[in-house]
């Protein structure tokens, strides 16, 4: 009995000593929720989720662009490689032809200032084969059958003319004449001049008379 009078003395005079100011602190800090559950941590919490995604999605998003960008400057630079290359062979291809055609105009030109000694020997031979001169006349066929066959070698060709339709990219008609018969109009009827092609290209008309 004594004894549980004592416990509850000793228990009055520790409630006398504890500070009014502290018990309520201690109250005040019993009721306040914990810290790291308030709404406002909550809040500040679920941020920090989001910013991290947002950061994320930025990452990716300029990885993308960055990749996309790199993708057109390659089909830029590929475009300029083939259009370069394209244009080195339309060059290429040029320069080829040009050199041809200087090679063969200037054949041209050589065999243009031969056709007029070309015609005066077809005449000579023609003298001499009126006159009966055989001896001379087989020398100088030999020569001339030499030089002609050396142009044919270098691309001349004879225009056939005699006899043929009158066409204006081969024939040059210097007059025209009554037809003897219907179907000698629009044809040649004689040759005035001979004309001549290189390489397929006419480098001298053949001056004719056209049946009309």
């Amino acid at each position: 009995m004594e004894e549980n009078q004592n416990v509850n003395n000793q228990d009055d005079a520790l409630k006398d000593t504890v500070n009014p100011d502290m018990e309520s602190t201690l109250e005040q800090a019993a009721d306040q929720p914990k810290q790291d559950e308030t709404p406002e941590n909550k809040l500040e919490q679920s941020d920090t989720v989001s910013d991290k995604k947002s950061k994320k999605f930025k990452i990716r998003h300029a990885q993308e662009k960055a990749l996309e960008e790199e993708k057109a400057k390659y089909a830029e630079l590929n475009d300029k490689h083939l259009r370069l290359q394209a244009e080195f062979d339309n060059f290429r291809k040029r320069t080829a032809k040009e050199k041809l055609d200087l090679t063969v105009t200037a054949s041209e030109n050589v065999i243009k200032d031969i056709l007029p000694v070309f015609d005066d020997f077809e005449r000579a031979l023609q003298n001499m084969e009126k006159n009966g001169n055989e001896a001379d006349m087989q020398g100088v066929t030999l020569i001339f059958n030499k030089l002609k066959d050396t142009l044919k070698k270098k691309g001349l060709e004879e225009i056939e003319a005699m006899g043929a339709e009158f066409n204006t990219d081969e024939h040059e008609a210097l007059t025209m004449i009554p037809a003897p018969d219907e179907d000698k109009k629009g044809k040649v009827l004689d040759v005035i001049q001979k004309g001549y092609k290189l390489n397929g290209k006419v480098i001298r008309f053949a001056r004719v008379v056209v049946g009309n």
